[in-house]
């Protein structure tokens, strides 16, 4: 699968740092387009020098990873935690603790735990405490804790291709809030246009359902998460709480419209 006959074969692996960056190209000076999170896996599809093109296995996105700043693991492991509940960290931030070395990892909302029983996760051999909360107690309606944990993450600051509290772009904010309701939504705003049912009028939306946003030549840039009372929630510039209407956003510092609606949708399961 790899290239060259000398090279550390990794097939699969895991993310064991808070996060890591998914590049477009092999190249600490590429582009980042997304982040994997803590705990997260993923397939190695080919390898380049000391770069990894891997597919995550949260989105099947695939972007270029540095082979140093992952955890190999071995297909079987891969394949029980495909087959496994994913539990999310609800704490902002968090430090686990390596119970074998004493050492902190720190995290941020969304890693996910393998393994977890409740007070440890287990990474391939590698055993880390966790006491804080996690996304296995939802209270109420699911809609509405889609809703309550986006305001999480106010004042995150946008940052293109982040998925973390410390920097975070619009359809990365959305995907790893719905994570924490255990929905998938696929990373971009456009791919996630595709999935769930469109609803007729924004009047018919609920807390927690999501607006799309296009431009000029049509093609959906953005995405936020519905409140109610006329209110979204979305990454622009930081994370932040805006009005909408039927024409789109509307930012009250500007007095103008920043986003123009395009559609509105429902993602199976939430309701």
């Amino acid at each position: 699968m790899l290239n060259g006959p000398s090279e550390i074969r990794i097939n699969y692996g895991i993310c064991n740092l808070s996060v890591i960056p998914g590049r477009i190209e092999p190249s600490d000076k590429s582009e980042m387009i997304t982040q994997l999170l803590f705990g997260e896996h993923f397939t190695v599809l080919r390898r380049q020098d000391n770069w990894l093109y891997v597919r995550c296995a949260f989105d099947n996105y695939e972007c270029w990873i540095d082979v140093k700043q992952c955890q190999e693991i071995s297909f079987e492991t891969f394949n029980e935690l495909e087959a496994r509940e994913i539990t999310s960290t609800m704490e902002l931030m968090y430090v686990l603790e390596d119970t074998e070395n004493g050492f902190y990892q720190p995290v941020v909302i969304g890693s996910s735990l393998p393994y977890f029983d409740g007070k440890t996760c287990n990474l391939e051999g590698f055993e880390y405490a966790y006491d804080g909360q996690t996304n296995t107690i939802k209270h109420g309606h699911i809609n509405e804790f889609v809703a309550d944990s986006a305001y999480t993450f106010i004042n995150a600051p946008y940052l293109w291709g982040g998925r973390s509290p410390l920097g975070i772009d619009c359809s990365g904010f959305t995907q790893v809030v719905y994570k924490l309701a255990g929905q998938k939504l696929q990373r971009d705003a456009y791919q996630q246009a595709d999935q769930g049912i469109t609803l007729g009028f924004i009047e018919e939306a609920e807390p927690g359902d999501l607006a799309f946003f296009d431009n000029e030549d049509g093609k959906i840039i953005h995405v936020g998460i519905l409140l109610g009372q006329g209110k979204i929630i979305h990454a622009s510039g930081k994370v932040r709480i805006d009005r909408i209407d039927h024409q789109g956003i509307f930012n009250e510092e500007t007095g103008k419209y920043s986003h123009k609606l395009r559609i509105i949708k429902r993602i199976l399961g939430l309701s």
